[in-house]
């Protein structure tokens, strides 16, 4: 059994756990004013706005039943 694994939840949950954890950081020594700083966490922002909306392109709808047998739900 693994600690962490690597799905596509689990993955955009790091991704977010990552980027949240380094304004904090960032934040509470006050280095967020510094360029480099700033570059790599709107950098991992990008990133991550970037997976969710590969992950949303890619998300496949599935039914529930098939169309071809029918079920009376009016009980």
């Amino acid at each position: 059994m693994k600690l962490f694994p690597l799905t596509k939840n689990s993955f955009a949950l790091i991704l977010v756990a990552l980027v949240t954890f380094g304004f904090f950081v960032a934040g509470l020594l006050k280095v967020l004013d510094y360029f480099i700083v700033k570059a790599l966490l709107f950098i991992g922002f990008g990133a991550l706005v970037i997976v969710a909306i590969s992950f949303a392109l890619k998300n496949d709808t599935q039914k529930n039943r098939p169309e071809d047998k029918l079920q009376d739900d009016s009980h």
